[in-house]
C-alpha cells in the first residue's frame, strides 16, 4: 500500500485537494444560497435540496468546462505549435515520424501501437478527445443548471421562466463563460512564456536549472 501510494502520490494529492475543496465549496454555497432566500424571506434550503440545486450544479460545471476547454486545447495546440525556449512545448528538431517507428516496435508500447489501422488514429488524438468530450459533457451541464438557477432567481422576483434556449442565447450564460476562459487562457500562457527564463528544480513543468533558455522542451 505504501509504494502504490508513493506511486500515485501526484494523482491522490489532486484528486484529494479537488474532494476538499468541492465539499468546502458545496458548503458555503448552501450558506450563500440560504443568506440569498432569507432577503427573500423564503425559507432555508436543506442542505441534500442545495446539491441537486440549479445553483450549485451551475457554479461546479460553469469551472469544469473552462478547464477541460483548456486543457483540451492545450493538448491540440501543442501538437501543432512550438514555442522556443518554453519547457511547455515540445523540442524544436522533433522527428515524429521517427519516434513513431520506434515506439511501434516496443513491446510494452500500448495496444493500439501495435494494431494500428484505425484504432492507432483514434488512439494518437485520444487525450484531446477525451478532454474535449469532458468539456462538452460540463457545458451542458453548465448549461442546464444555469438555466435551473436562473428560473430559480426569476421565481423569487415573480418572473416567468425562460427555456434553455433562451438563457443560452443570454448575455447571462455566455458571460459566466467567459470570465472563466478567459482566465485559464491566461494562466497557461504565462506558463509557457515563464518556463522559458524560470525554473522549478525537479519539476517536470520546468526545464533543468541548468538548461539555457533556448532549450525548448522539458
Amino acid at each position: 500500500m505504501r509504494r502504490w501510494m508513493t506511486l500515485n502520490g501526484l494523482a491522490l494529492v489532486m484528486f484529494g485537494a479537488f474532494l476538499v475543496f468541492l465539499v468546502l465549496q458545496s458548503v458555503f454555497g448552501w450558506q450563500a444560497q440560504n443568506a440569498d432566500l432569507a432577503d427573500y424571506g423564503q425559507p432555508a434550503q436543506s442542505y441534500l435540496a442545495y446539491l441537486g440545486s440549479g445553483d450549485f450544479v451551475e457554479a461546479t460545471f460553469e469551472n469544469w468546462e473552462s478547464e477541460f476547454l483548456q486543457m483540451g486545447s492545450y493538448a491540440l495546440l501543442t501538437a501543432w505549435l512550438v514555442q522556443r525556449g518554453s519547457a511547455e512545448s515540445k523540442p524544436l528538431d522533433a522527428d515524429e515520424e521517427k519516434l513513431s517507428r520506434q515506439g511501434s516496435d516496443d513491446p510494452d508500447a500500448p495496444g493500439p501501437v501495435h494494431r494500428g489501422g484505425l484504432l492507432l488514429r483514434l488512439y494518437e488524438h485520444s487525450l484531446s478527445i477525451v478532454l474535449l468530450g469532458l468539456f462538452a459533457g460540463a457545458f451542458l451541464l453548465h448549461l442546464l443548471g444555469g438555466t435551473a438557477a436562473y428560473n430559480d432567481q426569476q421565481a423569487l422576483l415573480g418572473k416567468p421562466p425562460v427555456s434553455v434556449g433562451e438563457f443560452l442565447a443570454s448575455s447571462d450564460f455566455w458571460f459566466q463563460s467567459m470570465q472563466n476562459w478567459q482566465s485559464e487562457f491566461l494562466s497557461v500562457g504565462v506558463l509557457v512564456v515563464l518556463s522559458i527564463v524560470l525554473r522549478e528544480k525537479n519539476s517536470s513543468q520546468s526545464k533543468p536549472v541548468a538548461a539555457p533558455h533556448r532549450k525548448t522542451g522539458p
